[in-house]
């Protein structure tokens, strides 16, 4: 099965039918906390320092000490942003985190975020010898933790290859957030049946303000309040899904959190926002289509 022609089949915004979401909001707005598990004895996945005189650092202390601020500092300052909000995060989250990170964790739990499978460790798909045993690694490690398996996932780097989605589906789970071509989430074709996927975005997102293109400490906010004012505005027409991406190491920090928790303001005080989870957006377009799957023809 090819990975785009014949796994998600063209179609354009314009012919999407009419949904509603809960109140009638014009825009479900999901916020995703991205925690992840870097090797020191691995090359680092980001890095915010060049190596010295152009020669490969290992292992990589100043990146990797990057990575682990976020951990130890910047996590926390999320979580009370959040918190203190009454806002729930999906948690995209490496497996091996909840024992390497269990703190971290387990604070996540705590709050009632929910669990979304990020990987076992930080590393393409594409790259592991074994996808489906890190899949598995990852959702059962995942259901351990807390309980239930992980809804949905995404994969690191959003990577993936011929045989991601039809293991995903085998593995049992129920939505992705790789695909990002709609607004609105859509159906993608697997071997085991039809997986669901859930807009996220790889622009309001902070790795791409912060960490590669090297933006101001400001200008996540404003890029992610543009993207929401024109979403919003075009809510009155159609739902749509708006994702707000974050990593700890990069919006945790403290030149950055004060913008983060100002964007949130800006959002919150607006009306007709559906503030959701990957999984409840995933389970109202479920039950959306189904009612308009269930209209007489007009």
């Amino acid at each position: 099965m090819g990975l785009l022609s014949e796994r998600a089949p063209f179609q354009a915004f314009p012919d999407r039918p009419r949904m509603h979401l809960p109140g009638d909001a014009r825009v479900a707005v999901w916020i995703i906390v991205n925690v992840e598990e870097w090797s020191i004895a691995r090359t680092m996945p980001r890095t915010v320092l060049p190596p010295p005189m152009g020669q490969p650092l290992m292992p990589d202390l100043p990146n990797w000490a990057w990575h682990e601020y976020g951990m130890r500092v910047g996590f926390w300052r999320i979580l009370k942003a959040l918190e203190t909000r009454g806002l729930r995060a999906t948690f995209a989250v490496n497996g091996h985190v909840c024992r390497s990170y269990e703190r971290v964790a387990r604070a996540a739990h705590d709050v009632g975020w929910e669990f979304m499978g990020h990987g076992y460790v930080q590393r393409p798909m594409h790259q592991l010898e074994d996808q489906r045993a890190a899949i598995v690694d990852t959702v059962e490690t995942i259901r351990a933790f807390t309980g239930r398996p992980p809804p949905g996932w995404e994969s690191p780097g959003l990577t993936e290859n011929e045989q991601t989605l039809d293991l995903l589906k085998e593995a049992g789970i129920g939505y992705v957030a790789d695909w990002v071509i709609d607004d609105l989430p859509f159906e993608l074709a697997t071997a085991h049946g039809p997986m669901l996927s859930v807009p996220y975005s790889v622009e309001t997102n902070d790795i791409v303000v912060h960490a590669v293109q090297h933006q101001p400490s400001d200008a996540f906010r404003r890029r992610c309040l543009d993207q929401f004012d024109r979403l919003w505005e075009e809510g009155a027409e159609n739902a749509h899904v708006m994702a707000i991406s974050t990593h700890p190491y990069l919006t945790g920090v403290p030149h950055r959190i004060a913008h983060f928790e100002s964007l949130l303001d800006e959002v919150l005080g607006r009306g007709g926002v559906a503030m959701m989870t990957g999984e409840e957006i995933a389970d109202w377009y479920r039950a959306e289509k189904a009612r308009i799957d269930g209209e007489p023809a007009r």
